[in-house]
């Protein structure tokens, strides 16, 4: 269908604008008007005023749209131009494309392959022999890990030795030129020395990933071809346990020291790690006429602790977590987590996230540098197509507080799913309000969320990760309070976004929150939320 461009007016006493609408327009008037209030800098009063004129004006350009399209038609075919031929081509594609029977048959890739062939085997009786091998592949990861980062440690306090040698000889013949040298050479030294320790595990990863994988779709094969057979019982636990114990010791991939499937001393760790968090949790129902329930739960925690898994050196068996993340893995239930940063992809405010996320293998999906750099390039070429119309550098990385990106892992604990939003400065004052560009962030973030099966999500309460002398009580009730008042409202609207329900909300506290704080926003949500207290009658 052709579609027009239409030139919307706005004016009053005050105010003027021209803004071009293209017509039939199918997004939501709502976000458009509110898009204009922040472009165009209009009060928030003018909303209302300006939500009903652009209805009246998109209503009426779209049925003179229609009307005068149906005009065409009609003296086309009056006067035999219309050609038939052209039509049928059109509605043959439309058919084509828009529907499975007509469409062309595609041979599934070898990513959707796996994806079936994973989640067939996860829910089945191979799911601890699958963790157990996972987890020796990051064992072997982990170890080659710290020998990597004991060369480059030793490496460079023997330069840094070498250097103070060489400042101490400064006026015994030692020039400056020779030490500019020097330091060009221990630079030199330790990028070679970085980068071959690096391409080395690299190639571990990779070679990992592909046995993986391999390994992964032989087991659905020979699964498929014994169930076949007169007596599937030919593969039962027991015998599928130690054909892949034989198959792990075979392995070059895997330490040689395989040990590890009998003990259960990683109880002690997992108490270790939850001491200490403060949480309380809620049940709520949201909506005006057809409520839905919610669970919502609020805690103080580190932000790395809800996705880091522990060292595969203390521990001798896959946390319960992982099991969480890989059942979930490939299904309609994802978890999510709010994750602030800067306006570059990849800074070093993220630095501690894609080195905890270098510790394992990631076998589903690509390794977080590559997703970082896929999302980077992107964004140039977005900036650079559109730099004129969003008023950005069409010649930098910089996003805009507000702007979220996302990234995707199998080998965290708790999360599927990142959202990367960018932050500034502005959230660490006292004077934000709903139309913050972070805070309108967030309503993206929950509406995509909506809309991609991620039904549990992790949000940064007071949009900050530390405690600083300048969160006083009253400061993180005032911050508290919008967050709690502005996600609500978004939940509320999911109803009409529609996609998967937002099941599970967790609000997260910096670590070392006190206690006093801590009652105080638990008090203030079950106001804010309206909790589920059900009646008994006797």
């Amino acid at each position: 269908m052709s579609q027009v461009t239409s030139s919307y007016t706005y004016s009053d006493a005050i105010y003027g604008f021209h803004h071009p609408i293209t017509i039939p327009y199918e997004n939501s008037i709502q976000e458009l008007a509110q898009y204009l209030l922040i472009k165009h800098d209009l009060p928030i009063y003018a909303k209302e005023a300006l939500e009903i004129n652009l209805k009246e004006f998109i209503e009426d350009r779209t049925k003179e749209y229609f009307q005068r399209t149906t005009h065409e038609l009609i003296n086309k075919a009056r006067n035999h131009e219309i050609n038939v031929d052209d039509i049928i081509k059109d509605w043959e594609k439309v058919m084509r494309e828009e529907m499975v029977e007509f469409g062309e048959k595609k041979c599934a890739s070898d990513e959707e392959l796996f994806a079936i062939a994973y989640h067939k085997l996860v829910h089945s009786p191979a799911l601890e022999t699958m963790l157990q091998l996972e987890h020796m592949y990051s064992k072997t990861v982990r170890e080659k890990t710290e020998e990597k980062n004991a060369s480059i440690k030793k490496l460079s306090e023997k330069q840094s030795q070498e250097m103070n040698q060489a400042v101490d000889k400064l006026e015994k013949g030692m020039t400056e030129s020779k030490i500019n040298d020097l330091v060009a050479k221990h630079y030199e030294t330790h990028s070679l020395l970085q980068g071959r320790l690096t391409s080395e595990l690299d190639t571990i990863k990779e070679a990992q990933r592909r046995e993986y994988r391999e390994w992964i779709m032989q087991m659905v094969e020979q699964n498929q071809a014994i169930s076949s057979l007169p007596a599937p019982r030919y593969l039962s636990p027991e015998s599928f346990f130690f054909f892949v114990l034989n198959y792990l010791l075979s392995s070059p991939l895997t330490p040689p020291a395989f040990n590890a499937f009998t003990s259960n001393t990683h109880n002690r760790n997992m108490d270790n790690m939850n001491a200490g968090i403060l949480e309380e949790s809620f049940t709520i129902h949201l909506g005006s006429q057809l409520k839905q329930m919610h669970n919502i739960r609020i805690l103080s925690a580190n932000v790395m602790d809800l996705c880091t898994v522990q060292d595969a050196e203390e521990l001798s068996e896959p946390t319960p977590q992982i099991l969480q993340t890989a059942l979930g893995l490939y299904s309609n239930d994802l978890s999510g987590l709010v994750l602030m940063t800067d306006n570059k992809i990849g800074s070093r405010l993220t630095q501690e996230f894609q080195e905890m996320c270098q510790r394992s293998t990631e076998f589903h999906f690509p390794h977080i540098d590559d997703q970082l750099n896929h999302i980077s390039n992107e964004v140039q070429q977005y900036l650079k197509k559109n730099g004129g119309e969003t008023n950005r550098n069409a010649n930098s990385e910089l996003l805009q507080p507000g702007d979220f990106y996302m990234t995707k892992h199998s080998n965290l604990a708790q999360v599927h799913v990142i959202f990367h939003i960018v932050s500034d400065d502005s959230l660490r004052g006292s004077d934000i309000n709903s139309r913050h560009p972070v805070v309108l962030g967030l309503r993206h973030i929950l509406k995509t969320a909506c809309s991609n099966d991620v039904t549990s999500l992790t949000i940064p309460l007071l949009l900050q990760y530390d405690m600083t002398e300048d969160m006083t009580i009253s400061w993180c009730e005032k911050r508290a309070e919008l967050v709690f008042k502005c996600v609500k409202g978004f939940m509320i609207e999911m109803a009409s976004w529609g996609g998967s329900d937002l099941k599970n909300l967790q609000f997260m506290l910096p670590q070392g929150i006190s206690h006093a704080v801590f009652a105080s926003l638990t008090e203030m949500l079950p106001r804010i939320f309206k909790e589920s207290n059900p009646k008994i009658l006797k």
